[in-house]
């Protein structure tokens, strides 16, 4: 037998080497020494029952990541928390309502990507560790000194603010609680917080409170509401072949019961549920769901890691329909087709229950938050038969099909669109009308897997300005256009999504404004750290911006939500005394303004 142990400085690997069969153990992190492998198949098997044993028992290593910051640990947001279109990746730890906050990396490792944007975690760090994981923070306000130097010389390499680089393993090694750069509010940060993450070596992010970090929790999740949901149309719930909702009766204990239903046939339920912290007031996601079924379990939904690629199906664990009019989530807790979540276990007939006539029986659910504060909901079911119930016949014949499985495409005068194979997680009809240039594409109540596509065809139009014609969606009481990425090939302009609502082409001919907010032309600004500009476009949006002081780039930092771009003076690029700036910003369709300012410093 010939054996051979590898070591890698980030992936520590068993590699056992017998007859051309490779047997490879990971995560065995906890290991320190190991002698070499056994000569026999005895010991070979004793050795593999000891480290298997030791994995079991670690699985996630145990103090050794830090909370990233030096204050107590308080969450406004958990991981695995329903979102509008995603599940919530890491924690959002709060910061007291502060920015400047030092934030430290959370273990040894190295920087292994850094990554500026205006929206999204805005600036961010990601490291390496050497067991393997890699830790995110977000919505910074800037870097260490260090990190920031790095930065900054990318951002004047490549003359943009919006930037992302990896660099190598050797290039930016952290230290144990090495201050990597200080907490903010950038990107699509609502407010002052960290976001921190653990992914694991696949990018998927895990719970962070696997590994021992500790929030205060002594609260039980709560129940704000509980329905009732017919698999099909020969179920029947309370007489009715719709959502149900149903009455909940709070207990003492915390616990709740439900006023006894009457059902016939598959049936599933649906929960909206949520967790409390101690030493928060925020409303929080839970971590766990389990259904049992006359003592039998039916379900599990364990919030407990996730890949990014399934995030966007949340959308097939809420009830998506009732989320888009009251903006209230209510989590199925049943598995319906084309349903990829990763979070189910033990999925029993996929969480449906089957109620026979005459029969008395109880569904429970189970909710937990990560400390195994634990909340019970009893639902007594029974079973009485009920003849199908008479079906409001819907008009179809003004609908438009569309498939789930195969290619879709709508057409009416000079408009088409196209829906994709696996667009829609159901066959579906749909409202689609066409009126001038306006397309009526049904309700936003309908869950999409991916974009589906619009086409205008100009080839007719003989309009003025027609290189400044978009792709608008239509929103709010006042049906406002909101610019949709457009594209145009020739005579077609084309754009993607996925919302379903009213499209329309709008024109925006109008140039962005720029205005300076904390200077004037010709005045000296030797005593100022920073330069400001505020830059607005009402219609299509900013696209992209360029500024230069005596024809040379400088780096200004654009935040969307207060619209203003920001230059530091502590860059050491203006180092005249007197200083021509000269800002170009462009809107979505071509508009560019230009800004010209004359500036003295020493």
């Amino acid at each position: 037998m010939s054996s051979e142990i590898l070591y890698h400085k980030l992936y520590t690997k068993i590699v056992c080497i017998k007859n051309n069969t490779v047997l490879t153990f990971e995560n065995l992190n906890q290991i320190n020494t190991l002698a070499v492998l056994a000569q026999s198949m005895k010991k070979f098997l004793l050795l593999f029952l000891i480290t298997s044993s030791v994995y079991a028992q670690s699985e996630y290593p145990q103090d050794y990541f830090r909370n990233p910051l030096d204050i107590t640990l308080v969450l406004s947001g958990t991981f695995g928390e329903l979102r509008s279109s995603h599940f919530h990746s890491g924690l959002d730890i709060k910061t007291q309502r502060k920015q400047g906050l030092k934030v430290y990396s959370a273990a040894e490792g190295y920087v292994s990507r850094i990554k500026i944007s205006h929206y999204g975690y805005g600036k961010a760090i990601y490291i390496t560790h050497p067991n393997g994981y890699t830790t995110v923070y977000g919505h910074l306000q800037k870097f260490s000194k260090r990190l920031e130097k790095y930065i900054k010389e990318c951002q004047y390499d490549k003359e943009s603010f919006e930037v992302e680089v990896f660099p190598s393993n050797e290039e930016l090694i952290i230290e144990p609680n090495e201050i990597i750069a200080f907490s903010g509010n950038t990107g699509g940060s609502g407010g002052p917080h960290l976001h921190f993450e653990i992914r694991d070596n696949q990018e998927r992010p895990m719970n962070p409170m696997l590994f021992g970090l500790d929030v205060k929790d002594s609260k039980a999740p709560f129940v704000s509401a509980i329905y009732a949901y017919p698999k099909d149309k020969n179920a029947i719930i309370n007489g009715k072949n719709e959502r149900v909702p149903l009455r909940l009766i709070p207990r003492k204990t915390g616990d709740y019961e439900v006023e006894k239903i009457s059902a016939y046939g598959n049936i599933g339920f649906g929960v909206t549920s949520y967790d409390k912290q101690d030493l928060a007031p925020n409303n929080n996601g839970v971590s766990n769901i389990q259904t049992f079924f006359n003592g039998n379990k039916s379900l599990e939904i364990d919030f407990k890691r996730f890949s990014f690629d399934e995030s966007k199906h949340i959308k097939r664990l809420i009830d998506y329909e009732y989320f888009k009019s009251k903006r209230s989530r209510i989590q199925k807790l049943f598995i319906q087709k084309n349903n990829p979540l990763s979070l189910y276990k033990d999925a029993y007939d996929n969480g449906y229950i089957m109620v026979e006539d005459s029969t008395s029986s109880v569904y429970k659910i189970r909710i937990r938050d990560y400390k195994q504060n634990e909340t019970w909901i009893t639902i007594p079911v029974k079973g009485k038969y009920a003849t199908k119930v008479k079906e409001e016949i819907d008009d179809l014949s003004q609908k438009s099909l569309v498939h789930s499985n195969k290619a879709t495409t709508l057409e009416a005068d000079n408009i088409k669109v196209n829906f994709y194979e696996n667009t829609l997680y159901d066959d579906t009809f749909i409202d689609f009308k066409v009126n001038c240039d306006t397309i009526y594409l049904h309700e936003d109540n309908i869950p999409l897997q991916k974009n589906f596509y619009i086409n205008y065809d100009l080839s007719n139009y003989k309009v003025e300005h027609q290189d400044k014609i978009f792709i608008a969606r239509l929103y709010g009481y006042y049906r406002r256009p909101s610019y949709v990425y457009t594209k145009r090939k020739g005579n077609i302009l084309s754009a993607g999504s996925k919302i379903f609502g009213t499209y329309t082409l709008a024109m925006d001919t109008v140039a962005p404004t720029i205005k300076s907010v904390n200077f004037q032309d010709k005045k000296w600004l030797s005593k100022y750290r920073y330069l400001k500009v505020k830059i607005e476009d009402e219609l299509s949006g900013i696209s992209k911006y360029r500024a230069t002081v005596n024809g040379q780039w400088i780096l200004m930092e654009y935040d969307y939500k207060t619209k203003t771009l920001i230059h530091d003076f502590n860059d050491n690029i203006v180092k005249d005394t007197k200083n021509e700036l000269k800002i170009i910003v462009t809107d979505n369709v071509g508009n560019s303004s230009t800004f010209e300012a004359t500036f003295f410093r020493k």
